[in-house]
């Protein structure tokens, strides 16, 4: 089969290169002609865990292909990919622009008939644009050419995208045709071996699936963030209770974990597009209104926590931050609660100095330097008056506190992510602050 990916963002660079692992070829088409470039030579515009190995073993096999050109990577593709992005609105709808503009150019230059699968997220409805925008092509062109229209939402997760794409737990695909879902059963043949599902619907109810899919685990996490400010005041341990509750097989312990809020280029958006969905609807998502909201507040609780214990004013105090991506094992900034902690002790007169294994370029790129960037963890403790730990990296699970005691002006640490035993601490000697107990 020959597969076209429009778009080498996250979603779209680990569609094409897992499909191209499984002897699929491939073409990923992008605009960014130094993105592409870079991919030629084996730099990756993303961190994700085995994507580089794979990319580079790929393309030296001739597998997978770059390109800018979308006019040769369409003509006879059985499959192409819109993978492009849809970034959130003034009002949190998705903005469908570069979607359209790719369907588009796939009706200006394909040849055959194939599936148009949109990756990217998207709104129920979205299909029927796409269809639409295609069809105005071929109109203009005067050529009558076949063609289907899938869903296909991606449910990968940033730090674990190889596995989750190779080893899927289930793959949705919206169809409308049995010539639609005999290709994309094809496709996809070779990543249900493991005996998971490839669940077939209708178009709407899986461009629906992702959104609610997502707005579900982002309803979990705020649930009990909102559970552990409550054990706060009333004396409980949310770590305690999320073992009491995770044990139960109804709930499960997946997204359970009290924190500073979720980020990312996925819960976010998708949260606030579903809640403007409804609303153009005539239809108001009172719950994710709240998921939304608790979510936000949380983002501050740490620096609550700090000015509850050092006052208001940090002028001339310096922290030390740990982690600055939204989750371990990825480089991405996006909606990141450290950006917030940062701006907020900026704004109190305090100084940050940080430390994250891959993140610090793309917090650079962001922020540019409102903060101080180390190589290695320790060093940002060095005068420091108080340890942030923000990000969950496995290297900052199991501390040399002889090094930690020595370096730290004070032996105060916040933790946002519940990573140290509060015993523990306190048998050190350590003022030490955590998400849902005292």
């Amino acid at each position: 089969m020959k597969i076209a990916v429009v778009g080498t963002g996250y979603v779209g660079l680990v569609t094409g290169t897992c499909l191209a692992e499984v002897g699929t070829n491939v073409t990923c088409i992008d605009i960014d002609k130094k993105k592409i470039e870079g991919l030629k030579n084996g730099v990756m515009p993303i961190y994700e865990p085995g994507l580089e190995p794979m990319v580079t073993r790929n393309y030296k096999k001739g597998k997978l292909h770059f390109s800018t050109d979308i006019t040769s990577a369409i003509k006879d593709a059985d499959v192409a990919f819109i993978a492009v992005g849809t970034p959130p609105g003034e009002d949190g709808s998705a903005d469908l622009q570069y979607v359209l503009k790719v369907a588009s150019q796939i009706g200006a230059n394909m040849n055959s008939y194939g599936v148009v699968v949109t990756k990217s997220t998207v709104p129920v409805g979205t299909a029927e644009k796409v269809r639409a925008a295609m069809q105005e092509q071929l109109d203009a062109r005067g050529v009558d050419i076949d063609f289907d229209i899938s869903s296909n939402p991606e449910f990968l997760k940033e730090g674990a995208a190889i596995d989750d794409f190779m080893k899927p737990d289930r793959i949705v695909v919206g169809v409308d045709t049995a010539k639609a879902e005999e290709t994309m059963g094809k496709l996809y043949k070779p990543f249900i071996m493991n005996g998971h599902p490839l669940i077939f619907m209708d178009i709407p109810s899986a461009e629906m699936t992702k959104y609610a899919a997502n707005s579900m685990l982002a309803t979990r996490i705020s649930f009990m963030n909102d559970i552990a400010n409550l054990c706060e005041i009333m004396g409980a341990d949310v770590n305690a209770v999320r073992k009491g509750i995770g044990s139960d097989p109804r709930i499960g312990s997946r997204f359970i974990y009290a924190g500073i809020g979720y980020g990312g280029s996925c819960f976010p958006k998708d949260v606030k597009a579903l809640i403007e969905t409804g609303k153009q609807n005539n239809y108001r998502m009172r719950i994710l209104e709240a998921v939304e909201d608790v979510n936000e507040s949380q983002k501050s609780v740490l620096f609550n926590k700090l000015t509850s214990s050092l006052g208001t004013d940090l002028s001339g105090k310096t922290f030390a931050m740990w982690g600055l991506s939204f989750k371990p094992n990825t480089d991405d900034m996006r909606e990141a609660p450290s950006l917030v902690l940062i701006d907020k002790i900026n704004a109190a007169g305090g100084k940050v100095v940080a430390y994250d294994p891959v993140a610090m370029p793309e917090t650079k790129h962001m922020i540019g330097d409102i903060i101080t960037y180390v190589d290695e963890p320790y060093q940002a403790l060095d005068g420091a008056d108080a340890l942030l730990l923000v990000t969950e990296w496995s290297e900052f699970k199991l501390l040399d506190f002889d090094e930690v005691t020595k370096r730290l002006k004070n032996k105060l640490i916040f933790d946002g992510r519940n990573i140290y035993d509060r015993k523990e601490m306190a048998e050190m000697g350590y003022e030490y602050y955590c998400i849902g107990s005292k």
